[in-house]
């Protein structure tokens, strides 16, 4: 890495540091995020065709942490349209392009597991041209066979990432914290989608399970407590400004 690269990261570091501690900023940043939540604004994207029902920021945020760990196995709990699997399996596809394997004789894949994977989000998720990176398993996250299934799919995998985005109750996600993160490997992420929940207004989710005080983030702390060898990359927060997933980056530190 040349002296004037250095620079830029650097820069980019210092100019993350400005953000976090700018209070208009951060202010008109929590009235954005709070105003285009109730307008659906992250339904409006897509990847490689699928929707992916995600901020943009936490989609060019995930990217990085792949790169950065280049993974060989991602695990995903819930799947929805398909457009985070997709994704996944498109970056999957350019660490082998990138290291000059070829994708379909590669061992790296992207693993979904959802309770109910619908019919027609199935038909698009298995006649995309990337399918032969992506393993789907249809059943509950947290039940005890699905767990099996997957840690024995993992077994040989050297990097290995975590992504929870299912049920975002605190006792659900708590118990795909138990069950998955274990399956990280030290310098990856388990990513914990939706904490942003606990800072929203108290009534943005009437029709859900979910909502403050019992959601994603109170199980990442929760957890965090009995186990501290992760910690939250608190540098993805300060760049960011804009997530569903503040303090939801969990780096595997040993």
């Amino acid at each position: 890495m040349t002296d004037e690269i250095k620079k830029h990261f650097q820069e980019c570091i210092e100019r993350a540091e400005i953000q976090a501690n700018d209070t208009a900023l951060q202010k008109s940043s929590k009235e954005f995020f709070n105003r285009s939540h109730a307008l659906k604004y992250s339904y409006n994207y897509t990847w490689l065709g699928r929707p992916i029902i995600q901020y943009p920021q936490d989609i060019v945020a995930v990217q990085e942490c792949i790169y950065q760990v280049k993974p060989d196995l991602i695990i995903e709990t819930g799947i929805a349209h398909g457009g985070s699997l997709i994704f996944s399996a498109s970056m999957l596809t350019m660490l082998d392009l990138m290291e000059g394997v070829d994708p379909k004789e590669s061992r790296r894949k992207v693993i979904g597991i959802d309770i109910d994977i619908r019919a027609h989000n199935r038909k698009e998720i298995e006649n995309h041209p990337l399918q032969h990176k992506i393993q789907l398993v249809e059943g509950s996250s947290i039940d005890s066979e699905i767990i099996n299934r997957v840690h024995s799919f993992a077994k040989g995998s050297k990097n290995i990432m975590v992504c929870l985005d299912s049920n975002h109750t605190e006792e659900h996600v708590f118990n795909e914290l138990n069950a998955y993160a274990p399956l990280v490997t030290k310098g990856s992420y388990c990513i914990i989608f939706d904490t942003v929940i606990e800072n929203m207004p108290e009534d943005s989710f009437p029709d859900r399970s979910w909502g403050k005080g019992n959601n994603p983030m109170t199980a990442l702390f929760k957890w965090l407590e009995k186990n501290p060898g992760f910690e939250i990359d608190k540098s993805i927060d300060k760049k960011l400004l804009i997530s569903v997933n503040p303090c939801g980056y969990l780096k595997r530190k040993e």
